[in-house]
């Protein structure tokens, strides 16, 4: 998760985040570079008083110019292309999960299920036991075996909202009426936090999104026995 003074992304959880962060450092080193070359010309052009007559009228520099952006923007446009079409492909998911926005809640349901489903609210600040952290706990978790591709259907009962969880590359908005899907694979185990990322109304910044990915084994416990509790 996130911390104070934090630069970077969160760590990748997923393997469309680690796609995403390597092509952040990809396009960030192409505008470092071009940063560099600009501000090298810009103080070349302010210190010296000699001026070559060559650069003031030439085709070859012009079509350079020219070109040398358009490659520049090729190299970044085709990793983006590939990861927008990663990041919208679902291939036999072996779970899917309902999540619906509600002010200021979510609640999910586990459709492959008979009768699994559950509502997550925020733990208030005065509950909290020690190691929780404020404003990102819930009350119950949506649990996920690991290694496996879930896809998640979203929507929302009243206004809009967004399901978001940065460590596992997925941001989807809630639409009353419309239902949208991602999909993700949490590629080790742990507990990740996200929050509404949709400004939804008085109490937004309290609907946090808690995803804890845990071995199959241990998913089939969780669910037989929420599956007992209902």
């Amino acid at each position: 998760m996130a911390h104070p003074s934090q630069l970077g992304f969160q760590d990748a959880a997923s393997p469309v985040m680690e796609e995403l962060l390597h092509f952040h450092d990809h396009a960030l080193m192409i505008v470092f570079l071009i940063s560099t070359f600009v501000l090298y010309i810009i103080v070349a052009m302010v210190t010296t008083k000699l001026t070559n007559k060559f650069i003031l009228d030439s085709q070859e520099i012009e079509i350079i110019w020219t070109l040398l952006p358009a490659i520049i923007l090729i190299l970044i446009a085709l990793p983006s292309l590939r990861i927008l079409y990663l990041m919208d492909e679902i291939n036999d998911p072996h779970l899917t999960i309902k999540a619906m926005g509600h002010q200021w809640y979510w609640s999910y349901e586990y459709t492959d299920y008979e009768d699994l489903g559950f509502d997550s609210y925020m733990i208030p600040t005065q509950d909290l036991t020690p190691g929780q952290f404020r404003l990102l706990e819930a009350d119950h978790r949506m649990v996920i075996p690991v290694e496996s591709p879930i896809r998640v259907l979203i929507s929302a009962e009243d206004v809009l909202h967004s399901w978001a969880v940065p460590s596992l590359g997925v941001k989807m908005d809630a639409v009353p009426g419309r239902l949208n899907q991602t999909a993700f694979i949490a590629s080790r185990p742990g507990v990740f936090y996200g929050q509404c990322s949709e400004i939804c109304g008085a109490n937004h910044s309290f609907m946090p999104i808690v995803v804890e990915a845990v071995p199959l084994e241990h998913f089939e416990n969780w669910s037989s026995l929420m599956l007992e509790d209902a």
